[in-house]
């Protein structure tokens, strides 16, 4: 069984860690291998924005590199009383890893979450 509180307190601890000096905008993400190995992102900006990293492919760059390659669920975390999702690009490099019932937490400042699925976020990706 999935610890989805986990999970949504280990990718608020790592937002902290986001280097946002030009949105602002700090995200935290926390994604949970099949080995049962959670690894966390968070988002890493550039003063030239196309270089600028999100905390979801943070997260998924690292657990690729260290010889994972199949997860279970993410979770989101940024600063924002609303929920906040992963951008289209962060979707797309899921979508390389992660089946269409791959669970996604897209949550609240304060803790809140709803789950959506990656085939829900993202219905006619690449690869499915």
């Amino acid at each position: 069984m999935i610890d989805f509180g986990q999970l949504v307190q280990m990718a608020q601890m790592v937002k902290e860690k986001a280097y946002a000096p030009y949105s602002g905008f700090r995200v935290g993400a926390a994604l949970l291998g099949k080995s049962g190995m959670i690894y966390t992102g968070c988002n890493i900006e550039n003063a030239a924005y196309p270089v600028t990293n999100c905390a979801e492919r943070t997260a998924l760059f690292k657990a690729v590199s260290e010889g994972e390659q199949e997860f279970l669920a993410l979770a989101v975390v940024s600063d924002s009383a609303d929920y906040v999702s992963p951008c289209g690009v962060c979707r797309q490099a899921l979508a390389e890893f992660c089946g269409t019932d791959f669970q996604i937490l897209m949550c609240r400042s304060n803790g809140d979450y709803k789950i959506m699925t990656l085939g829900e976020l993202l219905p006619e990706s690449f690869g499915f």
